[in-house]
């Protein structure tokens, strides 16, 4: 009986390391829910409403994040018994050199995507520098960056970084071989990702293809260099492109703050996404062919070779 529990090294196996990860970041973060909603409580009829979109999603990300990285340096700590660094976050130059291929890689992604419903009539550009409730603009842009500087971090912290690196050294072993167990730990930690979207308002059966196809693509930029830096910076800026610079809905939520330009979809929704915005259309995973290619190209330039970076699938204690 405790051999379903605990491996040969006498460390958690690794699904149950992905487990109380999990369960770990979804206590903290539900905990983080209920302050927030107190706190929403206890404004003081003084308090204007125009505030609350702009600054109290920023915090409650912000909370967010800490709180998942607490839970997974915790359980990298604790259970893994691995460094904080062990899940991509060696930052050395080729870290940081990376994290800029990412934020300009998730840029030009996203501009493609608003500039082919541009050219194909689907959108049309209807203001441009708007803030809500009469807000200043600046300010106010500040806030979705940072609250998708946020996200993007932890959500690949998690997803990528926690579960896909346990998945695969507790896949490794079997027949599979360590590419093999990388391969699949890549799937169905971008299948969980999906999942958590499911709960975004406005999904459907393509929005969660879609998802499951992001969490592809990011975690190709894992996967190929071992290191976050490609799916942090790419998380990032697809998001902050089609929310607060292009107008679109992100994942089916609200936008935050302001944004650069303001865009009415008129096209279909199987090729614009509609209401959950271009993750739920058609033109998402054409975008993200490219995003793997042109990662899978930088790979190759660093290494010569395009393959999974198999530390990816070793124990700590063996990893380099």
């Amino acid at each position: 009986m405790r051999g379903l529990f605990v491996n040969e090294e006498v460390r958690l196996r690794a699904g149950w390391r992905v487990l109380s990860q999990f369960l770990l970041q979804n206590a903290g973060t539900a905990l983080l829910g209920f302050v927030a909603v107190a706190a929403v409580a206890g404004l003081s009829p003084g308090a204007t409403s125009q505030a609350q979109p702009s600054y109290l999603p920023v915090l409650f990300y912000a909370g967010a994040a800490l709180v998942a990285t607490a839970s997974v340096w915790a359980s990298g700590r604790f259970l893994d018994r691995r460094p904080f660094s062990g899940f991509g976050l060696r930052l050395d130059r080729t870290w940081w050199s990376d994290l800029g291929f990412g934020l300009l890689l998730g840029a030009l992604l996203m501009t493609g995507i608003f500039l082919a419903q541009l050219a194909a009539g689907w959108a049309t550009v209807t203001g441009s520098f708007v803030a809500g409730d009469g807000a200043s603009f600046f300010p106010a842009i500040l806030a979705p960056v940072a609250l998708f500087v946020c996200v993007g971090f932890y959500e690949e912290l998690v997803s990528r970084g926690y579960q896909l690196t346990n998945l695969a050294e507790g896949l490794n072993g079997t027949a599979l071989g360590p590419k093999g167990a990388i391969v699949l730990a890549w799937a169905i930690s971008s299948s969980v990702f999906a999942a958590i979207h499911l709960f975004n308002p406005n999904t459907s059966a393509l929005s969660t293809l879609n998802i499951f196809l992001a969490g592809m693509m990011l975690g190709s930029g894992y996967v190929l260099t071992g290191r976050l830096a490609i799916p942090i910076g790419l998380h990032t800026t697809w998001n902050f492109f089609q929310g607060n610079v292009f107008g679109f809905p992100v994942s089916g939520l609200d936008l935050v703050g302001a944004t650069f330009l303001s865009t009415r979809q008129t096209g279909p929704d199987l090729m614009t996404g509609g209401p959950f915005g271009p993750e739920a259309g058609l033109l998402a995973p054409a975008a993200m062919a490219v995003g793997v290619g042109l990662i899978a190209l930088r790979a190759r330039r660093q290494t010569g070779k395009i393959q999974p970076h198999l530390p990816l699938a070793e124990s700590p204690r063996t990893r380099p």
